[in-house]
């Protein structure tokens, strides 16, 4: 027996079912690479015809970058990337301790030779790197597929879920604090080793302590950052305000 014919046009899938996704992960890329800065507009009618589509998939889009925390769309002032507020970097910063210390835990647990042979080729990927130059978006990017591996050898679905969903806003994070700086250059490879050999050695009690650590000081890292950025801010709206030349 067939559904009723209301049900059949609910279920029916629009024609350009994949665009507004397609979409999404192009923009999403760009953004992470650093095409677009902090706060930049995202113009509807431009992006649709930079991409030679209608404006309703790019509207789609947008939605879903929207609630992965990457932009923020404004009612009648369209949509922007996302400028992470101190309450933001908290909010997040809290979840991501809980779920990586499940994860740590799972890991230690679960964890196979061949994920653990992941993990070590990440850390000495980066350590590689480091040696010969390496962009904020290669940091970023490798700090962040370690601890993709973690969660994967957790073994838990909607745990990994959790972290796919949380991973875009962390990587706005750590663009935003230029991993690619000394402080970063000194920790990372010692910091994820670390945390590699506890996991490796079943050492759950230590693994957890040595990811907490690790968590907690790239937290006083973004805040310091986020703290410099506005007190630099403020100090250029402030010479702008104090030049007759060039105030409205």
């Amino acid at each position: 027996m067939g559904f009723p014919r209301d049900l059949d046009s609910v279920l029916t899938l629009p024609a350009n079912r994949g665009l507004g996704a397609d979409i999404a992960a192009r923009l999403r890329l760009a953004i992470l690479n650093g095409y677009f800065d902090p706060g930049a507009r995202l113009p509807e009618e431009s992006l649709a015809r930079t991409m030679g589509v209608s404006r309703g998939p790019i509207r789609e889009a947008l939605v879903q970058l929207e609630r992965e925390g990457l932009i923020v769309i404004r009612r009648n002032r369209g949509a922007f990337v996302a400028q992470l507020a101190r309450e933001d970097l908290e909010e997040v910063y809290t979840l991501r301790v809980a779920i990586e210390q499940l994860a740590v835990q799972r890991a230690v647990a679960l964890a196979t030779d061949d994920a653990l042979a992941e993990m070590q080729a990440v850390v000495d990927d980066i350590a590689t790197r480091m040696e010969h130059g390496i962009t904020e978006q290669e940091a970023a990017e490798l700090d962040l597929h370690f601890h993709d591996l973690i969660y994967r050898a957790a073994n838990h679905r909607r745990l990994h879920e959790t972290w796919t969903n949380l991973r875009p806003q962390i990587h706005i994070i750590l663009l935003n604090r230029n991993v690619a700086h000394e402080d970063f250059r000194e920790m990372v490879v010692p910091s994820h080793q670390v945390i590699l050999d506890a996991i490796r050695d079943r050492d759950e009690a230590r693994a957890v302590e040595l990811t907490l650590e690790h968590l907690h000081g790239s937290y006083e890292r973004v805040i310091r950052s986020h703290a410099s950025r506005g007190t630099a801010a403020n100090e250029s709206s402030e010479r702008v305000a104090g030049d007759g030349r060039r105030t409205a």
